[in-house]
């Protein structure tokens, strides 16, 4: 197979399937990327330099990772579908710079595999065409793993990049838009349709960059506590922030009047709706919640 055209176009892409009798698991929400222009911009959406070493998530049978490995210093990409070992060991040949990995992203311990991998001493990013149906685990892992990640620049559903982006006030924000904004800013990149994968999805993706925060941000007493709050919040999106702390916490007099004295303490309305309040709304919130000695049920 000739090795001189790149990995992520249509051609390639076919043969390579052909070569090696390979189908689309849709049990791993497989759909390969056929567009060398689009496979570039992420490339540059990530700001990837000989500088950065990069964590990639699912490469499939190489395409972005081959743009990657020629950009950056070091390349580890985790592929969960063992019949694509050998694939990315033939495709991924040409480079020195790149770790391949039968891994589970959502198993894996990257503290560990970044300690084994990398010196330590670079900025590290991910870099991620993600399934569809496993998306907000995947995100949420990321920034749970304790790993100091500069970016994450990840190809998600429109809908869910929107989310991610959401300010208060709008239909898109909920949970995830706060879990995601208090570590990271984030950014849409750009829309990719969804005529260039291979098999073509039913909807439009885009490109969603999330950036470290460098300034240094309010962070609450317990991130648990915050969590937890924040998910419960928005349990109920059109009742009100009062209605669903009481399924949070529970409707027993002592804690609704703790509750109120929380509210009252963060400059809080019981009858506003979770989507009024921003990321710091939030936290102080939570801190006053376990200043009063409310805790979740």
């Amino acid at each position: 197979m000739a090795n001189n055209i790149e990995i992520g176009s249509p051609t390639r892409t076919r043969a390579i399937m052909e070569a090696y009798g390979l189908h689309f698991k849709k049990s791993l929400g497989q759909n390969f990327l056929t567009d060398i222009n689009i496979l570039r911009k992420i490339v540059t959406s990530a700001e990837i330099t000989t500088a950065d070493d990069v964590i990639e998530i699912g490469p499939g049978i190489g395409a972005l990772t081959e743009q990657l490995a020629q950009n950056a210093h070091q390349v580890l990409a985790l592929e969960i579908d063992q019949r694509l070992i050998p694939v990315l060991g033939e495709t991924l040949a040409p480079y020195d710079n790149v770790t391949v990995v039968n891994q589970d992203v959502l198993q894996a311990d990257l503290s560990q595999l970044v300690a084994t991998h990398f010196t330590g001493d670079r900025p590290l990013k991910v870099v991620a065409n993600l399934p569809y149906y496993i998306t907000t685990k995947i995100i949420m892992n990321l920034l749970d793993s304790g790993v100091a990640l500069d970016k994450i620049v990840i190809m998600v559903q429109k809908e869910v990049a929107d989310r991610l982006a959401a300010t208060p006030q709008t239909k898109d924000y909920g949970s995830l838009s706060v879990a995601v904004q208090y570590a990271m800013d984030v950014q849409t990149a750009f829309i990719v349709p969804k005529t260039v994968f291979v098999p073509q999805p039913k909807v439009d993706s885009a490109i969603a960059v999330l950036t470290r925060k460098t300034e240094a941000r309010v962070q609450p007493q317990d991130e648990s506590h915050f969590r937890t709050l924040v998910k419960g919040s928005f349990m109920h999106r059109r009742k009100s922030l009062w209605n669903n702390l009481q399924g949070l916490y529970g409707k027993d007099a002592d804690v609704k009047a703790k509750m109120q004295t929380a509210l009252t303490k963060a400059e809080i309305a019981p009858s506003v709706r979770a989507e009024a309040l921003t990321v710091e709304d939030f936290i102080r919130l939570s801190d006053c919640l376990l200043a009063a000695g409310v805790i979740a049920k």
